[in-house]
């Protein structure tokens, strides 16, 4: 406790320019240091963040080939029961159909969400907007 005391008189004897000094010294210093860890954090996350992103790479190329055999097989399948390139152009017509389908539901969700404006933010704002200004007028009276 003593020690306390006796820093605080240390303190008080001090000018208040050199406190002020002090002070801007340690913030200064606070702020370099915090950002040296926010970038050293930043830095091994984001090499994280790239390890995974190579792995959903890796994933989707896998992914691609097991298309590629599944179509394989579904094509020597059906050549059992007709030609092989009658089977060929079965599976090619049905990939074919469910990409239309995809495209025409994907088109259909980007209409939505384009233009990308936060509609119900900027109706609120306006609210807010004419909610100050109500309550400015009534102010002055």
């Amino acid at each position: 406790m003593a020690e306390h005391d006796t820093g605080n008189a240390m303190l008080r004897d001090r000018p208040a320019a050199e406190l002020l000094k002090q002070l801007s010294e340690q913030t200064a210093t606070l702020v370099r240091q915090e950002l040296e860890l926010a970038k050293v954090e930043l830095t091994a996350k984001g090499r994280e963040a790239g390890v995974g992103a190579g792995m959903f790479g890796a994933a989707g190329m896998l992914g691609l080939y097991a298309v590629g055999a599944l179509t394989a097989a579904a094509i020597l399948a059906l050549s059992l029961a007709m030609t092989g390139w009658l089977a060929a152009l079965i599976v090619a017509a049905v990939y074919g159909a469910i990409a239309g389908g995809l495209a025409l539901n994907g088109k259909g969700r980007v209409s939505r969400g384009v233009p990308p404006t936060p509609e119900q933010t900027i109706q609120t704002v306006k609210e807010d907007v004419q909610y100050t200004r109500k309550r400015a007028k009534e102010g002055r009276r």
